[in-house]
């Protein structure tokens, strides 16, 4: 878990009345296109899952939080490319890496809007790919329903892993609990990267 994200950490356990606005706002970034890459919003996501196991914070509170701005991260990707189509490409970060939106493009017209939900579990597409659906004029019925329960699943999945993750580790200082989220993120990065890999060869 890299500075950045200590940082959000502690605003959230100190200022506990700010926690749905700042994990609503990690969310959106960690589902906007110009933003995911950046932003290490699976991190601060479990963390906060262990913040509310210790009381800090209101589980249920944060978990929607969590998925309004997951959605809204989705919508406004999905808007940008029904918007600005092609243009979005002569844009940081597709200008130095055009293949990253190439990967999102092909990805959907590969799986069509299934495309939507499966990329909502993977890093590098998760916002990628509303942008794709939006460019390749995907229904926004369609869209939308592939978006939020795509998010209904994925916000509490990691919100729910960091209490389940604080309660094994009940006796341990904060700083273990840190190191062992680190851990688990990492871990989780790496199988959702080879099942990812085993997808697409197929």
């Amino acid at each position: 878990m890299d500075h950045f994200a200590n940082q959000v950490l502690g605003v959230i356990n100190g200022h506990p009345e700010w926690a749905t606005f700042v994990i609503c706002l990690t969310a959106f970034a960690e589902s906007f296109v110009f933003l995911s890459l950046l932003f290490p919003g699976t991190a601060i996501l479990v963390a906060a899952g262990t913040l509310a196991s210790e009381g800090t914070l209101d589980l249920a509170s944060i978990v929607t939080a969590g998925i309004v701005g997951a959605v809204l991260g989705d919508a406004v990707s999905f808007w940008l490319g029904q918007r600005f189509g092609a243009l979005l490409q002569a844009l940081w970060p597709f200008r130095g890496h055009p293949e990253r939106l190439e990967r999102g493009i092909d990805f959907f017209e590969r799986y069509g809007g299934a495309s939507v939900f499966i990329g909502r579990f993977f890093g590098p597409l998760r916002a990628v790919v509303p942008t794709a659906a939006g460019m390749m004029h995907m229904p926004a019925w369609r869209f939308y329903a592939a978006n939020i329960l795509s998010a209904v699943i994925w916000a509490p999945a990691l919100v729910f892993s960091g209490d389940l993750l604080a309660r094994v580790l009940e006796q341990e200082n904060f700083a273990t609990k840190v190191f062992c989220i680190a851990l688990v993120v990492a871990a989780v990065a790496a199988v959702v990267y080879w099942v990812r890999r085993q997808f697409l060869a197929r």
